[in-house]
């Protein structure tokens, strides 16, 4: 069954601690932690500081995605907040495999995201260091997009580089629960659902659907 990770970009920013609370008492399996830093993507979410505070909401894995430039620079930090896994955009990497090291070294699985444009080719030669690869369906930085059905054949491409390693293939965006057969067609491991959970007045209902 496809692991469903709400990303909390989607919740209710003046009530995060009970939004998890929620969505995990709603058959979540991951939650998704949107980092951006205004400059490799439009917007501005939070920090390492916010990550630290929404630990003891819950103990389901936190999976945070650093949508920024410099990687490097904040790993150690989210790490220590209490992240489980951490992905980072090849897009925004001068050393991929160095950084996915270091994500090692942290203490956290390590993964690396694709934005719509960007070739699997980049994330070729680091695949078997990977515990994740993200395939984004969305231009990152922005909640509620729609999804763009052209990466389909991507993702195939996606699961078929990963093989039989222990890699989760991941997408995040416009995801629903009309797209998500065609996901799990390819062999989709989790799926991030940011307004599909919480743009919804039952988040058990919404979850329940799209496993």
């Amino acid at each position: 069954m496809t692991l469903v990770a709400p990303s909390i970009l989607s919740a209710d920013f003046s009530r995060l601690g009970d939004e998890i609370r929620a969505v995990e008492a709603a058959g979540a399996d991951w939650i998704h932690i949107d980092v951006m830093d205004g400059h490799f993507v439009p917007n501005i979410t939070i920090g390492p500081g916010v990550v630290k505070d929404l630990r003891p909401s819950t103990e389901l894995p936190f999976d945070v995605h650093l949508m920024i430039t410099e990687p490097e620079r904040s790993i150690e930090a989210f790490a220590e907040a209490g992240a489980d896994i951490v992905t980072v955009h090849a897009e925004a990497a001068d050393h991929l495999h160095r950084l996915i090291g270091q994500i090692h070294d942290a203490g956290c699985k390590a993964g690396v995201s694709l934005n719509p444009g960007s070739p699997l080719s980049l994330v070729e030669n680091v695949v078997s260091d990977l515990d994740l690869l993200l395939v984004m369906t969305v231009n990152p930085g922005f909640g509620g997009q729609s999804f763009i059905a052209s990466m389909l054949p991507k993702i195939e491409q996606a699961s078929h580089m990963i093989g039989g390693r222990d890699v989760y293939l991941q997408v995040d965006g416009g995801v629903d629960d009309g797209n998500i057969g065609l996901l799990e067609e390819r062999g989709v491991d989790v799926v991030v659902a940011g307004s599909a959970v919480f743009g919804t007045p039952d988040y058990a209902a919404a979850i329940k659907k799209l496993k």
